[in-house]
């Protein structure tokens, strides 16, 4: 039900008519009043005349105007309705009153300066002409509109991401062939340089490559960067393995990480020895780096060899750059000789040859399968430059021979000996803690699991358990009796 004091105080459109119905009301009498009072405004005019004329003519000849809009308000479910004129279309019985026709004498002399400012009338809003045209044409599809064309560059940022893992699949893919081939042509290049037909392996060993036909391949592949080179059929020793760790050249990973930490194509001896044919021998010499590394990770090195320190006396010695680990003065001085000095190790000859030699290791206690082995280690020059380590190979035959014919003296043996038995006493002693330790552990493994056994069992099986137990602990506390046959 609408509030009856709602006519008291009007709100929004309904303010807007009563407005403009005082307004009209105000017009006509300001008119009436203009039309009584002529004469005294204009000169010339015949005020009696006109006086008499408007007294004499009837009331109905006077403009009429529509009734004014009733003062209802519209009920709404919004509390808060519209401040805002009407719109022309919202509700039909709204409808502003009529324009006054411009013949009516009673608007003939409208003051506008009195009423400057508020709107002779309220028209409805007219649509303006573009409006009218853009309601006529049809609207167009979503299809039908052009969009602006994407240049090359926001193309290439939208697919950056393809782009990039495309890009380094397809370098991935050319790097792996090309390192591929790269290290198949350096091992191949050190193996015609020293395992054909005349070269340093084919004059002292009488078997090459994998098998013993003469048609067999000199190297085996064990991977994109690993290959091997076997050859026997020589005295004092069994065989000899060589092995070539190369460059990972076909990971392009490993290649952008070498750029950032160099690293050397290496290849390295393994000569097996027989038994009866390399006497006590613990010996190494290595440049500076690689010999305290050396010194602190290989077992036999640590507990037979130290660092020697200074030259024997009154002899040339090795450069400045090497370092001797021995087990004796005497097994160092015997084994680097004069003709190594002079080829490889003195001062001159290894600033010129032992740009490539990074160490040698002799020892009778290896823990492998072969307990007396000789070791050599160099870095390989480039394809063009194989021959730059020709006389560092040469050491291979020169100490395969120099080690099978040497012999300790008696008080070195003595020496080594005792130093033998003792690292074996201590061997011993550890191979027995550790056998003592394993069966401790496996004695309490075994307790646990009595443990946990016995917790799974009920209480039945428990009385049982320990009446049995009470009954041997009494058998075996009863005395023992002896009893005799007669005669």
């Amino acid at each position: 039900m609408a509030n009856p004091l709602s006519f008291f105080s009007p709100r929004g459109d309904t303010l807007l008519y009563l407005i403009a119905l005082l307004s009209i009301s105000s017009i006509l009498l300001h008119n009436l009043s203009i039309s009584a009072s002529a004469d005294s405004h204009f000169e010339g005019f015949d005020a009696d005349e006109d006086l008499e004329d408007i007294l004499q003519s009837p009331l109905s000849d006077l403009p009429r105007r529509s009734p004014p809009p009733p003062t209802t308000l519209s009920t709404s479910s919004d509390p808060e309705s519209h401040h805002g004129p009407p719109h022309p279309q919202s509700d039909p019985d709204l409808d502003l009153p009529p324009k006054p026709s411009a013949t009516t004498s009673s608007f003939d002399y409208w003051d506008e300066d009195e009423f400057e400012g508020f709107p002779t009338e309220i028209a409805p809003p007219e649509s303006t002409d573009e409006a009218v045209e853009l309601a006529a044409t049809p609207a167009e599809p979503e299809s039908a509109k052009v969009s602006e064309p994407i240049s090359l560059a926001k193309r290439i940022r939208a697919y950056a991401i393809e782009i990039t893992c495309v890009s380094f699949l397809i370098m991935f893919t050319i790097n792996y062939f090309t390192g591929k081939k790269e290290n198949e042509t350096l091992a191949l290049a050190w193996a015609a340089k020293f395992a054909t037909r005349d070269t340093i392996f084919d004059k002292n060993f009488s078997l090459l490559g994998v098998s013993e036909t003469d048609d067999s391949p000199l190297l085996l592949k064990e991977g994109q960067n690993v290959f091997k080179f076997y050859a026997s059929g020589r005295r004092f020793c069994q065989g000899l393995v060589a092995t070539m760790e190369l460059k990972s050249r076909q990971d392009l990973i490993a290649k952008l990480y070498n750029m950032i930490v160099p690293c050397k194509d290496e290849i390295t001896f393994e000569v097996y020895m027989n038994d009866d044919a390399m006497d006590h021998v613990v010996f190494a010499l290595a440049k500076k780096k690689a010999a305290k590394a050396m010194q602190k990770e290989v077992r036999d090195l640590q507990r037979f060899s130290s660092l020697m320190t200074s030259a024997p006396n009154g002899r040339k010695w090795v450069a400045d750059e090497l370092t001797v680990i021995t087990e004796s003065k005497e097994v160092a001085g015997d084994l680097i000789t004069e003709t190594v000095l002079d080829q490889v190790f003195g001062e001159k000859a290894f600033e010129k040859f032992g740009k490539w030699f990074i160490s040698m290791h002799f020892s009778d206690q290896q823990q492998s399968t072969h307990r007396k082995v000789l070791i050599f280690k160099f870095a390989l020059p480039d394809v063009n430059h194989m021959a730059d380590m020709t006389r560092l190979v040469a050491l291979v035959p020169y100490y395969i021979d120099l080690i099978g014919r040497y012999k300790l003296s008696s008080q070195a043996r003595s020496k080594t000996e005792a130093a033998r038995s003792k690292v074996a006493q201590e061997v011993y002693k550890e191979l027995q803690n550790a056998r003592q330790e394993a069966l401790q552990r496996k004695k309490a493994e075994r307790r646990k699991m009595m443990e946990e056994a016995e917790s799974k069992l009920n209480a039945e099986a428990v009385r049982k358990k320990e009446a049995k137990e009470r009954a041997r602990q009494l058998k075996k506390a009863m005395p023992k009796i002896k009893m005799s046959r007669g005669a």
